[in-house]
């Protein structure tokens, strides 16, 4: 009996180095995923990762990602744009090669600050505003609360609504097994875990994969997920965005199936400015599975 436990623990030690996944050293890791034109800028206490190109006296569009993800999901959409547009895009605090906030404030008003610091950084009075999912309910409430500063909105499958499992005004619960997300994460979960963001599993290719878990073993980032998923409460979103005043677009994919395309209804019942396009063919991350698609989309919204 002593030697089988012996040879239990031996197993689970094995596996658990099997599995144990350490940061990221950071000089490596930007060398690799942040050359030019990315740069870091101080912003609001914050080391932030921004690229901005195109001419700056054109107009500004500032590109925000979602959940898990970083400047780079919008690699091709900016440059399709940048042409006719100044395209800022930044990895939003906990994410990406800003990584972990000082401040420990991972909520929608703390994106906000950042969000405003950064344009008063640059100089922009106003921008137009694109939000994927996450970086959508940051955009539209960005929008509630600094109208002034937003020209046109577009929010890509953006979350905000309660649903199963999430309700209004209540502490989240970070499951337990999540809780082992600093020590470890191989590639194969996180390629699992991209999956139901797709349409077409194609193109979730090797180095899109690669990039995305690049992203999350980046210094203090899955540190940061758990404090944001335990920091984030919703609230209803109705009377914040009743007070949006900007001309607001709605992008779906057709087949998205982390935010359906049915959500949208909620928007457009409280939303008397928006409207809707739908991508057929595409799920949630229009922007890396239908580029041209949403640069068209875009072009031809923000030129009116």
């Amino acid at each position: 009996m002593t030697w089988i436990l012996v040879g239990l623990l031996v197993l689970l030690l094995g596996l658990a180095i099997w599995l144990y996944t350490p940061d990221a050293r950071r000089e490596a890791h930007e060398a690799r995923w942040a050359p030019p034109p990315s740069s870091f800028v101080e912003v609001a206490g914050l080391r932030l990762h921004l690229r901005d190109t195109g001419p700056r006296e054109a107009p500004a569009i500032l590109l925000l990602h979602g959940f898990g993800s970083s400047l780079h999901t919008w690699d091709d959409v900016a440059a399709g744009l940048e042409d006719r547009f100044r395209v800022l895009r930044m990895d939003l605090p906990g994410f990406g090669l800003t990584g972990a906030d000082p401040s420990g404030d991972y909520s929608d008003a703390r994106a906000h600050a950042v969000i405003a610091a950064l344009l008063d950084r640059l100089g922009l009075d106003r921008v137009h505003l694109v939000g994927s999912s996450m970086g959508g309910r940051i955009a539209w409430s960005f929008a509630a609360a600094e109208p002034a500063r937003v020209d046109r909105l577009v929010l890509m499958a953006p979350d905000g609504f309660a649903s199963p499992g999430i309700d209004y005004n209540r502490s989240p619960r970070v499951p337990l097994l999540m809780r082992a997300l600093p020590y470890t994460l191989p590639r194969f979960m996180v390629k699992g875990g991209m999956a139901p963001a797709y349409a077409d599993p194609n193109a979730m290719t090797d180095a899109l994969v690669e990039r995305y878990h690049a992203m999350m073993i980046a210094p203090g980032v899955r540190q940061a997920i758990l404090d944001r998923m335990a920091q984030h409460i919703l609230v209803p979103p109705e009377p914040l965005l009743a007070r949006i005043q900007a001309p607001t677009l709605l992008l779906w994919g057709a087949v998205d199936r982390m935010v359906p395309v049915t959500n949208a209804e909620d928007y457009l019942r409280a939303m008397p400015n928006a409207r809707r396009v739908v991508l057929e063919g595409v799920g949630h991350v229009p922007m890396e599975e239908a580029p041209a698609e949403v640069v068209r989309v875009l072009r031809e919204f923000l030129a009116e």
